[in-house]
């Protein structure tokens, strides 16, 4: 039963049969595909600082989206790259994809690094994000993983899917 549909997620209840022959009723949230980038520049990766309203504060993290209906994850990726940092990529290295909370949503997270940086104005940050580029040597993203300043679940997966 649909409980909830919006722009960009619908929220379901539905009974689940489980692989022990019981069944169990729960709430499936389903917002879509989504990509995250990870931008490398010779030994340096940019990051964003990006504010969330949900936990009220900034937070590292790569550039990512939603995906558009009809619009393939590389297609997605390349569009907010340029929406989040003003920078386009060359190259698109598809790094696999991740559930980051399969516990109560669907999504899937589709991960890329880009490489062959270049400036690009082709598409503007949405009206709701509140965003600084940065600059970071790739040296120092294990430690802002290590002492809490990264704290971003598809960061911290790509960071290791690209550098580790």
């Amino acid at each position: 039963m649909e409980i909830y549909r919006g722009k960009r997620l619908t929220i379901e209840k539905k009974v689940f049969p489980l692989p022990n022959g019981r069944t169990k009723e729960k709430i499936v949230v389903h917002p879509g595909g989504a990509v995250a980038i990870l931008p490398i520049e010779g030994d340096d990766c940019y990051l964003i600082r990006q504010y969330r309203f949900a936990v009220d504060d900034y937070i590292y993290e790569v550039p990512a989206g939603t995906i558009d209906e009809g619009e393939e994850p590389h297609e997605t990726a390349y569009r907010e790259l340029i929406e989040e940092t003003g920078m386009k990529a060359e190259t698109f290295v598809p790094k696999g994809w991740i559930y980051p909370s399969p516990g109560y949503t669907d999504e899937r997270i589709w991960l890329y690094q880009a490489e062959g940086l270049s400036p690009c104005s082709d598409y503007g940050m949405d009206d709701d994000e509140v965003i600084e580029v940065v600059r970071v040597p790739g040296r120092d993203l294990q430690t802002m993983i290590a002492d809490g300043r990264i704290v971003d679940a598809k960061t911290i997966c790509l960071i290791c899917r690209c550098l580790g």
